[in-house]
């Protein structure tokens, strides 16, 4: 599913035009992006939870030459969903 579809979707299910479902996902996604950034964690009960993980730096190899180089540390962001979203798709 892509965000058009997702937009769609929203529309139908929430009963809104799919500019206010637009809104309403641009204004999530802009709020989870914040969030993050400032190191909350953004939970959704029943859904899942999204937060951020540093992820050390590591050796790794160029798959062209096989030399080794090294990969710098970085922020990931990840999520764990929650349970009852784990036994809907199960």
């Amino acid at each position: 599913m892509n965000k058009a579809q997702l937009i769609d979707a929203i529309a139908d299910s929430a009963n809104l035009t799919k500019a206010d479902a637009k809104k309403a996902l641009d204004a999530f996604v802009e709020s989870t992006t914040k969030a993050l950034k400032k190191g909350d964690r953004v939970a959704l009960v029943g859904f899942g939870s999204f937060s951020l993980t540093k992820r050390n730096a590591r050796t790794g190899r160029n798959p062209q030459t096989g030399k080794p180089i090294t990969i710098a540390a970085k922020k990931v962001v990840k999520f764990k969903p929650g349970s009852e979203l784990s036994n809907t798709v199960q």
